[in-house]
């Protein structure tokens, strides 16, 4: 999944794409490089994060969904195209212009005021949905995060939504499940659900692990610059598929591409 960060403000690419033309063409880059699917946000949530209204939201993403589609490039007309949002209008339009996918870091939580919203969404248009966990929202979740056993509190979150998500409607194999890496959570936070993986995978849904760039990689490698913590990016690709882990969300599409395919070959070639 190549991230496609249609915002000014983003922790490492914010001011990058915000143009539509500049993210089209960046989306077709990463399906060039071999992504998948292409995951668009048109708010960061990087912490400290500020909330944006769903009107410019849609203002930001909406043209780039219909340029991917309107593409001469036969990969874009074709790719799976994810919507990173909470908020039930931004995924509902998007999903209109041409989205498959809908990203949802409250894990539906948003709309909870309006009888699930964006959980019932996903049922009614049969889209895949990834429920992610979190502890606070984006402006104040890494205040002061505190856990008494961070995967099971994480592994229990994520399976009361998932069994929430099944009630609503949504296909067990439309539903994906995210740790929800870096938000909310210390670096003792991550590293302990990224060394329990393994657990979150037996639930039995497609897990997506979001660790591109991310600030604990930082202070494990004392990069203070996003761009230099792809290879520690990649390192936690390859322990993922070992993990059994089927999405990874990146900014680096070839190098963890790479990652990714020498740890398949070596994990389906396991024999002992």
């Amino acid at each position: 999944m190549g991230i496609l960060n249609v915002t000014p403000d983003s922790f490492s690419d914010g001011g990058q794409h915000n143009r539509p033309k500049q993210a089209i063409a960046r989306a077709i880059e990463m399906i060039n490089q071999g992504a998948d699917i292409i995951d668009i946000g048109g708010e960061s949530t990087r912490p400290g994060a500020k909330e944006v209204s769903a009107q410019e939201q849609i203002d930001r993403v909406i043209p780039v969904i219909n340029g991917i589609r309107d593409s001469q490039d036969n990969n874009a007309k074709h790719i799976i195209i994810s919507i990173d949002t909470t908020d039930y209008h931004v995924a509902k339009q998007a999903l209109e212009a041409g989205a498959n996918w809908i990203n949802d870091i409250s894990a539906g939580e948003d709309s909870a005021g309006n009888a699930e919203q964006m959980i019932k969404l996903a049922a009614d248009k049969n889209a895949p949905i990834i429920l992610m966990h979190r502890q606070g929202k984006s402006d104040r979740m890494q205040d002061n995060p505190r856990y008494d056993d961070v995967c099971l509190e994480v592994k229990n979150y994520l399976q009361a939504r998932a069994q929430l998500a099944l009630d609503a409607g949504v296909a067990k194999e439309n539903i994906i499940l995210d740790p929800g890496i870096g938000f909310g959570k210390l670096l003792g936070h991550n590293l302990a659900l990224l060394a329990d993986l393994e657990a979150l995978v037996a639930l039995g849904y497609p897990v997506l692990l979001g660790t591109s760039r991310k600030r604990f990689l930082g202070d494990l490698l004392a990069q203070d610059d996003p761009k230099d913590r792809v290879i520690g990016t990649c390192a936690t690709t390859a322990l993922g598929v070992q993990a059994g882990v089927q999405i990874f969300r990146v900014h680096d599409v070839i190098e963890n591409k790479q990652a990714m395919d020498v740890a398949w070959a070596i994990k389906k070639n396991k024999l002992c």
